[in-house]
Parts: C-alpha cells; structure tokens; sequence
C-alpha cells in the first residue's frame, strides 16, 4: 500500500500546485471610488460616485456602475470608456463582462489608428478582437467630423486586419459618392486600392498614371498598371510581390509599352516601338547562414527605364543579372556566383559562374601567427555593347588562390605593428573569342609588407559652450603607415584577359594590399607607402557622443613608381563637421600635389534647426582631362518649409556652372487635407542639346496608407511625378 499512497499524494500535490499556478494566471479585478465600494451578500456592488475597474489590460472608467464579481458582469453608464492596450472605446451605457470578455452597447465609439469607428447596437469579443455593430460610421479621419467616412447598415470590425460594411455608402464630407452592397477594407496599408497621378510632361504630352494595388493575403501582393501618354501611347504591365517565409521573398514586374515616339540610341539609330522591361529578383535564407539573391534585368532598350522609370535609372544606371549563394562559418565563407548578360546593349563581364572561398584572417594552432586566404576559380566572358565595333569579346578560365601570414603585435602599450607576407598563384586559360589575344599563363605574385598604427586621446571635461553645443571634449587622433612591396611579377597585365580590372577613374583611392585589393588582372608591381591621419573631436549632446569634427586625411608615396604612376597620388582628405546638431558640414576632396590643383572637390552644408524648415546646400566639382573624361561643376539646393499646419513647400535646384545652365529646377506645393495629403509638382529640366523638358503632375496619398517611404520624395523627387 506505500506505493498506491505515495502514487496518489504525488498525484494530490501536482493537481494542487496546477490549480495554484492556474488560480495565479488569473489577473485580480481592482475597483475604486472616491465614495468607496461595498459589497452585498451576493458579491454585487452598486457605484453612483465614479468608477474605475482594472482587470489585467483592461480599464473600464464610468461615472455610475452596477458590478457582479461572481460573473464578471459590469454595467456601466456615463461617459463610459474601455481601454484595452491601444483600442478605447466609448459610450453613454456599455455592458462589459471582464470574464468572458463580451462587450455590447446601445451606441459607442471607438479608435485605434488608422480606424475610427462608431455606431449602434454594438457586441463584441475583446478576445478574438471581432466586433459587429448596426448603423455605423467606418473613418481614417482622426477629427471628430471627419471628412472621408463609410456608413454602412451593419460593420463587422477586426482591429488591425480589416473591416466588412453591408448595405455601405462613401461620403466626402456630408455628400454620398458611391454605394457598396458589400464593402471590406483591409487596416494596415495592405488595402486594394486604386491610384491615379494625371500630369503633363513636354516629352510625354498630357499623361495619366493609374495602378490597381491589391493584396492576397500577407504572402502575395502587387500592382497592376495602366499608363497613357498623349505622345508616346498606351503601357501596361504588373507588378507581383511574394513573402515565402524562409523560402525567402522577391518581385516580379512587367512592363510593356508602344511607343509613338521612341526617339534615339546613342548610335543616332531608332529604338524599337515595341520596348519592354522584365524584372525580378529574390532573396532568401533557407538555412542557418546560407543566403540565396538572384536578380534579373531585362530590357528592349537601354532607354526604357530612363524614360518611364526614372527614379529607378536615376538609383542604377544598368541593373545586373546574376544568381548568387553564400555560405557563412565562424572562419570561412563560400560563395558561388553566376552572372549572365541578358541585355547586348550593355558591356558585361559574365562569370559562368565565380566560386570563390574566402578564409579570414583565424590564428593559427595558438601561435601568435594569423592566415587568411580567398580562393576562386571560374569561366570568364568579356562582352563589350554591341554599338562598340570595335572592341572584340574574348573568354578564358581562371583559377586564383591567395595565402597570407600576419603576426599583429603591440609595442609600449599603444604602437599596433602587423607585418604580413603572402603570395597568389593564378592560372589562366588560352582565351578564345574575336577579341582573344592572351595564351595560356601560369602567374606567380609575391606581397609583403607592414601596417603601423596607434591611437591617442585627451579629455577636457570641464570645457562648455552654449553657442556650440559643446558639454565637454575628447580629442582622439589615430595616424597609420601601411607600406606595400610586390615584385614585378612573372606575367604582366598587359600579357592577360582583363576581367577584374582596375578602374583608372575611380574618384577614390582604391586599396593596395591584399585582398581588399580585388582587381586580380591588374596585379603589377608596387612599392608604396600609404599615409592616413583620422582626427575626431567629440563632445556630448543629449547624453550621447557626438562627433564635431570627424577628418581624415591619406595619400600613397610611391617609392618606385611604374610608367603609369606618379610619384605621389592625390591627397584625399573626408571631413565632417558638426558645429550644431542641426547643422552638418560634408567635405570630399582629392587634391594634386605636383600640378598643385584640385582634381575632385564634393561639398554639402545641412542646416535643419526645427520642423518648420530645412536646407541643403551643395558643390560637386570634377576637372576635365584624361582622367575623367568631361568633368563637372554643378551646385545644389534642396529648400523645404512648412508654411503652416495644412502647407508646405519644397524647392530644388541644380545648376550647371561649367554650361552656365540651370539643369533642374524642381518646385513642389503640398496641403494636408486632414485624412489625405496632396502634393502639386512642376519641374523644369534644360538638357541643352535635346531641348527643354517641362513637367506638372498632382500627386494624393492617404495618411493611413501613404504612398511614399518617410522622406523618399526628397531623395527621389520623381515619384511627386510618377515615374
């Protein structure tokens, strides 16, 4: 018999210890009244003085209430309100059961944005969030008379996801616009919805831009757009968004148009009137560290999206086609990537595919020794545009391997020395192609070198100043020398296919030391110093570390330069400056010691001293010459000022001082209309040779589900235009 009884005592004090923990998830009710509560025989308590009951989330106030703690009934009368998390609701008398959590009511309101709601009959469950109510009003106009509403005979209401209206009408303002025998709406921004931007453009004629946006659920949804151009005709196409979860999530968009006047390619031959865009592209994470992207670009011309799509062409000029996997672990990361071309009016390096295996820099066996490496080997195709006669396109394999040793050390406490030594071995194939003029090579590279460092600071923390903003200074410097050898190597770049090739024009100082170095067919000899000065003066604002002054200053000494060298490279100096937390300096300069000029020079000044107004200001200067090719000169400014509550402006200009012609100017008027925001937009473009360009378009958004990203119009000004 002591098994059975033990058996069952253990089986008494776990059914008690569950009551218990069950009896403890269950939240306390609180009453209070300024008269105090009393209660009767039959747990029922009467309150004529004001109420507030607390039950878990839930907060009933009423001026009088009639409360049952025995079924958790309570009626309410008198400027009645519930709040549960963020959703109130309203009304003169609502009966609130705080067990079952069952609502009804004669009349009520409620809101928790973007829906506001009101009506009759009211019954609902706070649980599952689902409420119905007879002779309602649905709004996204948080004003007490809102402009936009739906009354519809019966509303069924779930927070957050949507709204079903029966027997529905549209008013704007006091006046019916549209009846709906059924009407549903999701809440959130995912609402099928139609969009209209009428405009004119000088190239375009009268146009009208219109999309249907829909939406299937959270995992498909899209667009479907119809477009007229006075000018240049009809297009069409949809837009497909997907989220597969941990299959990942991409886009597909289509886009066809016939074009009356398609104009010319820079070969002064016409563009085709049937032009097309295909677009796709997906991400995804399927496994632990394992991230797939693939993207594909298509184009019937390389004009299309400059002409229909220009926020886009303004972001990339030629979008690439390629499908890439990445593998991530502690030490070691392996990529595979494969890139074809898909338009022939681009120049493309297709690697078919580029595997590459890259060791980071891991100690090696607990020596004060550390490797790193990268490896790659792949099948290579240069493809020049097929408007450039006279480049010819040529192909070859190749396979690289790079091994490198460092040994970082620290002297005296604050001087960081890392010496390194390593080589690269590179095969490439007998390329073939019209263009091929490399045999077969087998490349040998040898690097060292060293890389020298330290970091010192002061702190005055006592130093204050008002006008500056400044609670306190730290002044921290950091100097660095990093010197580069590479023997001449036993192939020459000249001797190889340029598949990963230097860019001469880059308008920054590219690395030199392996592998951030990555241009592996221009592998030459160097023998180079490397100078970089970082200074930072940092100071306190609103409890956090800000910098005011951010300055770094390099520079290449090329002990034993190459034919194509200098002995030293431009100075390049990136400054910021942080006066005031609302105003920022932003400085880029590239300067030319032996000839004593600037070669680049990119300035921008932001002042945003409140909500009310902003401005920025700016400079990009680039010289002519064989460097650049045709350089630049041009000056900015972006002005926005919100001339009261409901009005507001934006100003841009950019004007081109090597011409003397104001590229563009661009001017925008927006009115807040309380549910909606409209926005009047005229642009101004002067493309000198191809003529003028004038373009007006009327842009609205609804604030519940606005058509644009926080501040994207200010970034990309021609969504205000449509494209």
């Amino acid at each position: 018999m002591t098994k059975p009884r033990a058996l069952l005592s253990v089986l008494l004090l776990w059914a008690s210890l569950v009551l218990t923990l069950a009896a403890q998830e269950l939240p306390k009710v609180i009453v209070r009244s300024p008269s105090g509560v009393e209660w009767d025989a039959n747990d029922t308590a009467t309150i004529t003085n004001g109420v507030t009951v607390i039950y878990g989330e839930t907060v009933l106030t009423a001026d009088k209430a009639t409360i049952n703690a025995k079924t958790g009934d309570i009626f309410a009368e008198g400027s009645v309100r519930i709040q549960q998390e963020d959703q109130t609701y309203v009304g003169e008398q609502l009966h609130y059961n705080y067990l079952t959590h069952q609502m009804d009511g004669e009349r009520f309101r409620t809101g928790k944005a973007p829906l506001f709601a009101s009506g009759e009959g009211l019954h609902g469950d706070v649980t599952n969030r689902t409420y119905i109510a007879t002779n309602g009003m649905i709004t996204m106009d948080d004003y007490y008379e809102p402009l936009q509403k739906v009354r519809a005979r019966e509303i069924k209401i779930v927070p957050g996801q949507y709204f079903e209206a029966r027997d529905a009408t549209v008013y704007i303002g006091d006046v019916p616009v549209f009846y709906f025998p059924y009407y549903r709406r999701n809440l959130g921004g995912r609402d099928n919805s139609f969009s209209f931007i009428p405009g004119y453009r000088s190239v375009f004629g009268p146009y009208l831009l219109s999309s249907y946006n829909w939406f299937f659920g959270e995992k498909l949804g899209g667009s479907v757009h119809a477009d007229w151009r006075e000018k240049r005709g009809f297009g069409a196409g949809p837009d497909f968004d997907y989220h597969l979860g941990t299959f990942g999530e991409g886009t597909l968009k289509y886009y066809y148009t016939h074009d009356g006047q398609p104009g010319l390619d820079l070969s002064n031959v016409p563009i085709p009137e049937n032009r097309q865009r295909l677009y796709f592209s997906h991400d995804a994470t399927p496994l632990t560290n394992l991230t797939v992207k693939s993207q594909v670009a298509y184009q019937t011309d390389p004009f299309i999206i400059r002409d229909f799509f220009e926020s886009e062409y303004r972001a990339n000029v030629q979008p690439n086609t390629f499908f890439e996997a990445n593998q991530l672990w502690q030490n070691w990361s392996l990529d595979a990537l494969a890139q074809p071309r898909v338009n022939t009016f681009d120049e493309t390096v297709e690697r078919l595919p580029d595997v590459r295996l890259t060791g980071y820099r891991q100690q090696i066996a607990g020596t004060p020794l550390y490797y790193e490496s990268q490896s790659s080997v792949g099948y290579y195709r240069r493809l020049f545009a097929d408007t450039n006669i006279t480049m010819g396109n040529f192909a070859a394999s190749r396979a690289d391997s790079f091994h490198q040793i460092t040994l970082p050390e620290t002297y005296f406490g604050w001087l960081n020395v890392t010496p390194r030594v390593g080589g690269r071995f590179t095969y490439y194939s007998e390329a073939s192609g019209p263009g091929a003029t490399t045999a077969e090579h087998y490349r040998d590279v040898f690097n060292t070198g060293v890389e020298i460092s330290t970091k010192a600071s002061r702190v005055w923390g006592g130093v204050e100043n008002r006008f500056f903003d400044v609670d306190g200074l730290r002044h921290i410097v950091e100097p660095s020398i990093n010197y580069v050898f590479i023997p001449r190597p036993n192939v020459l770049p000249a001797q190889l296919p340029q598949f990963d090739y230097e860019l001469t024009n880059s308008l920054r100082l590219l690395p030199i030391d392996f592998p951030d170095y990555n241009s592996i067919d221009s592998i030459d000899s160097q023998n180079t110093i490397r100078f970089g000065l970082n200074n930072r003066l940092q100071t306190k604002r609103k409890g956090e570390i800000d910098n005011l002054v951010n300055w770094a200053v390099y520079m290449d000494w090329r002990l034993r330069p190459r034919s194509d060298q200098t002995t030293f490279s431009d100075i390049y100096s990136d400054l910021t400056l942080k006066p005031r937390s609302w105003l920022v300096f932003d400085s880029q300069t590239r300067y030319a010691v032996n000839p004593g000029y600037f070669n680049l020079a990119q300035h921008r000044l932001t002042f945003q001293p409140n909500d009310i107004w902003n401005w920025t200001v700016g400079h990009f200067y680039l010289r002519d010459g064989p460097l650049f090719g045709i350089g630049n000169n041009l000056f900015t400014s972006a002005f926005f000022y919100r001339l009261n509550e409901n009005w507001g402006t934006r100003i841009a200009h950019y004007f081109d001082a090597r011409t003397g012609t104001m590229q563009e100017q661009d001017y925008t008027l927006y009115r807040d209309l309380r549910s909606w925001t409209v926005a009047l937009t005229f642009r101004a473009l002067d493309n000198q040779v191809n003529g003028k360009d004038y373009t007006v378009a009327f842009t609205f958004s609804l604030k519940a589900a606005p058509r644009f990203h926080l501040d994207q119009d200010t970034v990309r000004s021609a969504t205000l235009l449509g494209y």
